[in-house]
């Protein structure tokens, strides 16, 4: 266990609330693949923290994870090269509950899919319902912008990294916590693409919003994003201050 996991996996214990959910699933530690929990939805790798299985009563934070078009297929594997089940695979005590879906070739994701995922998810699991965090990159960063948009109460925060968002649609971001990455020399996806939601959002009188720009980096903003343990810690200080059952009234 890594001096930064371990201080997290702290963090997200000490900020569970007293009353745990209860339903229990026949589930392993560490991450592993599932099959798509309905037909037509999406194959996912499931990561479990050490000490779930151990202690029966904590909830624990969950987090979203959205690859980008490079991983796209039917190689469920290919979801762990990059972002979070990249870092819970060398990390067992990686302090979140983590779903990672898979995006079959040439598709783009699908929020109804995702939402039922999510809802599976955290009926199946023990997740605290006042942290559910959503993160993606590139057009996993997309989707998470759309995602958040159409959804801003189901998550406690979003990270955004190398996507782009409607600038248009930003004011329902204003009270969401966001953090949005990018390097400055993408030219795949633009640096505006996370300049333009920060300012709109700000326009709104949003003041959640951070964003970060990488010098002389291209497209690639998640390495470094997905390394800084400061990512992580920062999301698990975000909470829904009034947690509504995360599968129904999200909007």
């Amino acid at each position: 266990m890594t001096y930064w996991t371990a201080a997290l996996l702290g963090l997200a214990l000490a900020a569970s609330p007293a009353a745990a959910r209860t339903k229990a699933a026949a589930v392993a530690e560490g991450q592993t693949p599932q099959p798509p929990i309905e037909a037509g939805n999406y194959p996912y790798q499931l990561f479990v923290p050490k000490g779930y299985l151990t202690d029966s009563a904590a909830p624990y934070p969950l987090l979203v994870f959205l690859h980008g078009s490079g991983e796209r297929g039917d190689d469920v594997a290919k979801v762990k090269v990059h972002g979070p089940p990249k870092v819970a695979d060398r990390d067992p005590a990686f302090p979140f509950l983590t779903v990672s879906p898979l995006l079959g070739a040439d598709e783009d994701w699908d929020i109804d899919k995702l939402d039922r995922l999510v809802d599976h998810i955290a009926m199946t699991y023990r997740v605290d319902p006042a942290r559910v965090y959503l993160t993606g990159l590139s057009r996993g960063g997309h989707a998470s912008w759309r995602w958040a948009i159409a959804e801003p109460k189901r998550f406690a925060a979003v990270a955004a990294v190398a996507g782009r968002g409607n600038p248009g649609e930003a004011c329902r971001l204003m009270d969401l916590p966001v953090w949005a990455f990018h390097g400055d020399r993408d030219d795949v996806v633009v640096p505006e693409g996370s300049f333009n939601m920060a300012r709109a959002i700000r326009a709104c009188g949003g003041r959640k919003v951070r964003l970060t720009i990488y010098p002389d980096l291209g497209h690639n903003a998640w390495d470094p994003a997905y390394d800084d343990p400061a990512l992580y810690a920062w999301l698990l200080e975000q909470k829904l201050p009034s947690p509504q059952n995360i599968t129904k009234d999200k909007k």
